[in-house]
């Protein structure tokens, strides 16, 4: 199988696809952000995750103000090409809130069927 062309990734109308990111050793789920083919592209070159902010309209490099790093080890698309996989070795807490995980236990009731 070959390489995912960056130029075909199907992004949104905003020009946005999302980001699951991923403890690549662990495959602990960290977080869900944004990137455009711009921050794709400074990910893919710096080696280091950078996201687009959709609130501040602005391009951020995990961890240059937290200090909270996330290396890039492995991208992947999905089967669509509409969302991205990024697989890190997160340094420190991926989520703003301090936590290691944004995913951090609350979870929504389920009913039974």
């Amino acid at each position: 199988m070959s390489s995912p062309d960056v130029t075909s990734i199907a992004w949104n109308d905003a020009g946005l696809a999302p980001v699951i990111v991923q403890q690549h050793d662990t495959r602990e789920v960290l977080m869900l952000a944004w990137m455009d083919a711009e921050a794709l592209r400074r990910t893919l070159t710096g080696g280091r995750a950078v996201y687009w902010s959709r609130s501040r309209q602005e391009y951020w490099r995990k961890g240059d103000t937290s200090g909270s790093t996330q290396r890039v080890v492995r991208i992947a698309v999905d089967c669509d090409a509409d969302t991205i996989l990024l697989q890190v070795d997160q340094q420190g807490a991926a989520c703003h809130t301090g936590s290691r995980t944004c995913f951090d236990g609350r979870e929504l009731p389920m009913s039974e069927a």
